[in-house]
């Protein structure tokens, strides 16, 4: 597996190993020694999938402390570029986001750090977006930011017009009221 960090200090993007042949192919999607290695000791406890159409926008989410989740993500079937946000107090990428395309076809995956909001927009139909979890989800620990906030100035892949969002999603605040419950601790 190639891991590659990213210009966010704790945001890793995994290139796992392809075998590939006439009958398909055969890739190790997650390695616990792998995230030990490079200094990562978490425990994944929980797995969750979705299958959204193209132009849907899932995000800005994450889960406040004592719920905080890091995540491993990738998609099974389809494309989504992903987005993470740094919102972790005190850090130097504080308001920066990473964005990547991750698709079936390049079997990319992004870990992400508790103190990140997350969000994908779906390239193409019937994708199947799967991550893994470190902490339980907690409906009252749900925090968010909207996605199309120009402060944050994300390119999102799809135009804002063509952009399918929960109304949930809508009621999101934006980044001048937002009030990070994360704090940097260094890497």
């Amino acid at each position: 597996m190639i891991i590659t960090e990213t210009n966010i200090p704790g945001l890793l993007l995994f290139e796992p190993k392809v075998f590939a042949d006439s009958r398909g192919y055969f890739l190790e999607s997650f390695n616990k020694k792998h995230f030990l290695d490079n200094g990562i000791d978490i425990d994944f406890v929980q797995d969750n999938q979705s299958l959204s159409q193209k132009g849907v926008v899932r995000g800005l989410h994450a889960q406040k402390p004592p719920f905080a989740q890091a995540k491993l993500v990738r998609v099974l079937q389809g494309a989504v570029l992903d987005v993470a946000v740094d919102v972790r107090i005190g850090s130097p990428t504080y308001g920066r986001h990473f964005s990547a395309e991750l698709s079936a076809e390049n079997h990319l995956q992004l870990f992400i750090p508790a103190g990140f909001m997350h969000g994908f927009a779906v390239l193409t139909d019937n994708t199947i977006f799967t991550y893994k979890v470190s902490n339980y989800y907690s409906k009252e620990s749900e925090i968010g930011l909207i996605w199309n906030d120009p402060a944050l100035a994300i390119g999102w892949g799809i135009a804002e017009k063509d952009a399918i969002v929960s109304d949930k999603d809508q009621l999101l605040p934006d980044w001048d009221k937002f009030q990070s419950p994360f704090t940097y601790q260094g890497l």
